[in-house]
């Protein structure tokens, strides 16, 4: 049996009610979204969609007393990054974001970037955390007409003060919007009381739903002047030639991947079961025992923060005498563990770290981990260190 520690790419195992929901939906109901008649079918699809926007809603503590409409569905966090920047900067604006960004926001901008958007790309320091001073001094001097920041890094598992940093975009009247694919479903996020424009989720990481799903959670204003990305079929104003600007239809043309939603209901109901802080408890505890063993081998490169307060369970590493890629092949071959190496979609996050444009290996935590896993992992890298060293 593999012993899973990639849990940054996707969570797995999922709760066994995620897949029970999914193949329930396609067996018993499967109803298409807003394209039916009054059937129970219908109905019943409707009642999913819609009880799964109010969820996400509580989760994220939506404006508007946690009003469901601001909830867009998407496929992915990228998908629902792209909808945000590419619908609200136009050429003559300026856009601000942090050196620790994933590829999902920054292949966007770099890409606006040749249509006439200014990018200004904050540096973190060397453990991947955005000062405070830096943001503040970089929106004074450009007025950046939004800003876009992760709120944990992919790469190394830096966590961003998020609150601190909102609080100071908001006083700058500059938009906010977080890439929260590693925090949501981890880390408790309020998005109306940090006066974020746009939080951006994936539903397959921290929320332990199934790939194929995320989302936005929109202040109102914000979605009022964001274009969509995509027009076509929402089923509903159909008489209509133009895309609706109501929401949240504005924003979700086409079909939607309803056995996905199904799936990412039962996740969420069952993170809310559970207890969030619970669920992420034990990944945690974990992390700390990995941290202090990493910390103690010499021949392990750690990046990133050195305590647990400030990082989620993902850790980057480096094996003295060992590429990479190479050690993550051993570590399967010979260990069965699982873990990932490269540049993990985030080129200027190594940069930042100084681990450009070598790489690092990955290896996150998740929920379902165990002690023993923890204990072969660092047995492992201990044996691949002195295989190498002899």
């Amino acid at each position: 049996m593999a012993v899973y520690l990639n849990n940054a790419a996707t969570s797995w195992p999922k709760p066994k009610v995620v897949v029970e929901r999914m193949a329930d939906f396609i067996s018993r109901t499967g109803g298409n979204l807003a394209r039916g008649g009054a059937s129970s079918r219908d109905i019943e699809t409707l009642d999913l969609v819609t009880d799964c926007r109010v969820t996400l809603s509580r989760m994220f503590d939506g404006y508007l007393h946690q009003d469901p409409r601001y909830v867009t569905f998407t496929s992915n966090v990228t998908e629902a990054l792209n909808i945000v920047i590419k619908g609200f900067l136009k050429p003559g604006m300026i856009a601000l974001t942090s050196s620790m960004e994933h590829n999902a926001v920054i292949r966007p901008l770099r890409g606006l970037e040749k249509q006439g958007v200014k990018v200004i790309v904050v540096k973190c320091d060397i453990d991947g955390r955005m000062s405070e001073f830096a943001l503040e001094r970089e929106i004074n001097i450009h007025k950046p007409d939004l800003v876009v920041l992760n709120h944990a890094s992919n790469v190394c598992g830096t966590l961003q003060d998020l609150e601190a940093l909102c609080q100071i975009c908001n006083k700058n009247d500059a938009p906010v919007v977080v890439d929260v694919a590693q925090t949501a479903g981890s880390v408790p996020i309020s998005v109306s009381k940090n006066n974020i424009a746009a939080l951006c989720f994936t539903g397959h990481k921290g929320l332990l739903g199934p790939q194929g799903t995320g989302g936005i959670i929109w202040r109102p204003d914000f979605a009022d002047i964001v274009l969509p990305l995509i027009e076509g079929g929402t089923g509903s104003f159909s008489h209509q030639e133009v895309q609706p600007q109501k929401m949240p239809d504005k924003f979700e043309s086409g079909t939607p991947n309803l056995p996905g939603i199904a799936g990412l209901k039962a996740a969420l109901e069952w993170i809310e079961a559970e207890d969030m802080e619970k669920v992420t408890k034990k990944a945690d505890e974990l992390g700390k025992k990995l941290l202090k063993e990493l910390l103690r081998m010499e021949e392990v490169s750690l990046y990133g923060p050195k305590e647990m307060k400030n990082r989620l369970p993902i850790f980057a590493l480096n094996l003295r005498g060992w590429d990479n890629a190479e050690l993550a092949f051993e570590l399967y071959e010979k260990w069965g563990i699982e873990t990932r190496p490269g540049l993990h979609c985030a080129p200027l996050a190594h940069k930042t770290l100084g681990t450009f444009p070598q790489g690092s290996l990955r290896v996150s935590l998740g929920p379902f981990n165990t002690e023993s896993e923890i204990e072969l992992l660092i047995d492992a890298l201990s044996n691949l260190a002195k295989e190498n060293g002899e």
